[in-house]
């Protein structure tokens, strides 16, 4: 009888060690995963590109890839017709760091 009950506590503790030693294994790997995914999102997050600038180009609005002193496209809008603020700011140049703000930009002077 008391080698019976000697058989069944080593049994208990056994199992209780492999539960204790699977839900430790368990954290410490989700743990593990989410240092590796936090550093992944701070390393990948990108700066924000710039996709053009937008400045006043012959009485006109041009638009420019970054460094080029020539347009890549002209839009035929003429620069008096906008209000002052406007003129300034396009002046000293608007950078557009993507391409849906650089289509609302046209979209607005178009209307």
């Amino acid at each position: 009888m008391l080698r019976t009950l000697d058989k069944r506590i080593y049994l208990m503790l056994m199992t209780a060690l492999t539960i204790s030693g699977f839900i430790v294994i368990c954290t410490l790997g989700q743990s593990i995963q989410r240092r590796k995914l936090a550093s992944r999102i701070s390393v990948t997050s990108p700066e924000p590109t710039v996709v053009c600038e937008v400045r006043e180009y012959n009485g006109r609005i041009g638009l420019f890839k970054s460094g080029s002193s020539t347009p890549y496209r002209v839009i035929e809008y003429d620069v008096a017709l906008m209000p002052d603020f406007d003129r300034e700011q396009l002046r000293g140049g608007v950078v557009m760091e993507t391409e849906e703000e650089l289509r609302r930009f046209i979209e607005d002077i178009a209307t």
